[in-house]
């Protein structure tokens, strides 16, 4: 008896090629979608959607993204989210070195402290400097410092930090009623001089009082009450979430 031939396999299915290929049409199909679902074309969207698109492609490892980041606005135009992350980063060596260089040329560098820490750059200016006693009205020459130190900074800072602080002995009667409320007005008083005169964008700044809880020294001495007796700019190394 005749042995049977085996038919030859057939192949079933589309050959292997068009699955890469059905990919590749699928992702170019999703970024039409991508640029049809923009009801404006922006051009810093369109490019991370372009990166992103090279990334699935391989082109870049892992289909990298990048995240939008907005910036205080330092024009003073409206549109700015109080709580944005900027963009400017703070140069904090460069900032305190413009500073102190403006005070020892005008003789201040003993009486008002620059430091650097941890959240920025510190000017640390005597009560006695900016206010009479028991006032929050700025004396001529703490205007003049405040307008000189807001022209050199101001295109440099993410933030200001304005910190009012009193020393530890009560502070009775008066319009303020307790050092709360002096060390508060007092802060609200340099930043709005700020705004107003230095043309510092009002969203980089903040106003806060910290009353006689946030002392340099002790309040033992009448030296060390009046080292305590200060405002504080802090230029912030990164705006303040």
């Amino acid at each position: 008896m005749a042995r049977k031939e085996k038919a030859p396999e057939v192949a079933v299915g589309a050959p292997l090629y068009m699955a890469t290929y059905g990919d590749m049409v699928t992702l170019v199909l999703c970024f039409f979608v991508l640029l049809y679902a923009m009801s404006s074309i922006d051009s810093q969207k369109f490019q991370k959607a372009l990166i992103s698109l090279k990334g699935s492609f391989g082109a870049i490892s892992g289909g990298t993204t990048t995240e939008e980041t907005t910036e205080p606005n330092t024009s003073g135009e409206e549109g700015v989210s109080a709580g944005a992350s900027p963009r400017l980063e703070l140069d904090t060596q460069h900032v305190a070195y413009t500073v102190e260089s403006y005070l020892r040329s005008e003789g201040l560098d003993k009486s008002i402290q620059v430091t650097i820490n941890q959240r920025g750059v510190t000017v640390s200016i005597s009560d006695q400097f900016l206010f009479e006693s028991g006032s929050a009205e700025l004396k001529n020459d703490g205007r003049r410092v405040l307008y000189k130190i807001a022209t050199l900074v101001r295109d440099e800072v993410p933030a200001v930090s304005v910190e009012g602080h009193t020393d530890g002995v009560p502070l009775r009667g008066g319009i303020y009623r307790d050092n709360w409320g002096l060390s508060s007005a007092r802060a609200a008083v340099v930043a709005s001089y700020l705004e107003s005169e230095g043309r510092i964008t009002p969203q980089k700044l903040q106003a806060v009082g910290y009353s006689a809880y946030r002392p340099v020294v002790p309040n033992d001495s009448l030296e060390h009450r009046a080292l305590n007796r200060r405002v504080d700019l802090v230029f912030l190394s990164q705006y303040p979430k």
